[in-house]
């Protein structure tokens, strides 16, 4: 992966000189030919990230994902690791580095936030050195949070236990991970967090406030099928929907065994990202949401049993920046 860790910003230097050169990136010189350091303030991280690309990532997706992650550092100062494993093994076990900074300005000129990043570029052979060089690299007092990005094997990825063990939040996005990702025996399985669940906030919040209105036991009574209809890019979305409208259901009291939970892709002619529809066993009753990402709007219809009503509402997903937040720290 020698193409994304050139294609990053960043002054290289070496790897015994990260610390050293980190401190040299707040150090601003005068014009009588001192130095003065930035404020304290300014350069105060408030958490480590270790950000690891896995071998699916490509050169223009590491783009992407780097500027999510600088997005995200303008509201939350931090150290930020980004690890660049090598496709193809070569038999040299030094690792490269480079290092990069960047402020923000706040609400006002006062207000500025720096964030320091690492790149690592690593091989297969220098593999048994890294967790040495990203140790260098953290803040020792600060959480750590580790974010694995498109990774083929979730076996492969288990190998990196330092990372995984100790990350108060350990990060995958479910839609660009294995299928057993969720379920693999990780070191740290309750640190878990599906970004896809995360941006997902807005549809949950929104499904859950409307039906929050009607007893439980009415949403439950009855009710013979769930079916989440998604656009073709919105698999992982739905399937994620699903597993969260059956846990909802259960603790309402339904039996989830009289329930049949369907998945499909949505008609043609339906421009929604997601439509959610209940159906029950008396006839007229039902509930179905409608959700249009593209336009921001939300549709609710529903019936049980008192009458239609129908009900206008926003809905979005969370923007990447802000997922990395929901799941982060809620």
């Amino acid at each position: 992966m020698p193409a994304i860790f050139e294609s990053l910003p960043g002054i290289e230097v070496p790897v015994s000189a990260i610390s050293g050169h980190l401190a040299k990136l707040w150090t601003n010189d005068r014009a009588d030919g001192g130095s003065a350091a930035a404020t304290d303030d300014a350069t105060a991280t408030q958490l480590n990230v270790v950000m690891h690309f896995g071998l699916n990532t490509t050169p223009e997706d590491a783009a992407v994902q780097f500027r999510v992650i600088s997005a995200f550092s303008k509201r939350y100062p931090s150290r930020i690791v980004v690890l660049c494993p090598l496709r193809a093994d070569v038999a040299a076990t030094e690792l490269r580095a480079k290092v990069f900074g960047e402020c923000h300005i706040g609400k006002s000129k006062s207000d500025k936030r720096c964030v320091e990043f690492v790149m690592l570029s690593y091989s297969r052979s220098a593999r048994p050195f890294l967790e040495s060089a990203v140790s260098v690299c953290l803040s020792t007092d600060l959480p750590l949070y580790y974010w694995a990005h498109s990774f083929l094997t979730s076996s492969g990825l288990a190998d990196y236990r330092f990372l995984l063990g100790r990350s108060k939040r350990v990060l995958i996005d479910s839609a660009r991970s294995p299928a057993d990702a969720l379920g693999f025996p990780w070191p740290n399985a309750s640190a878990l967090r599906d970004l896809v669940y995360s941006r997902l906030l807005p549809v949950r919040q929104g499904i859950g406030q409307f039906l929050s209105v009607y007893p439980p036991a009415l949403l439950v009574e009855g009710l013979r099928a769930v079916t989440i209809q998604h656009e073709a890019a919105l698999v992982a979305e739905s399937r994620v929907v699903s597993n969260w409208l059956s846990r909802r259901l259960a603790a309402c009291g339904a039996d989830l065994a009289r329930v049949n939970f369907v998945a499909a892709t949505r008609p043609a002619e339906l421009r929604a990202g997601l439509v959610v529809s209940f159906d029950y066993t008396t006839s007229g009753r039902f509930f179905r949401w409608t959700g249009d990402f593209a336009e921001g709007q939300a549709l609710f219809e529903a019936d049980f049993g008192s009458g239609r009503t129908t009900l206008s509402a926003a809905t979005s997903l969370l923007n990447p920046e802000n997922a990395l937040s929901e799941a982060m720290f809620f």
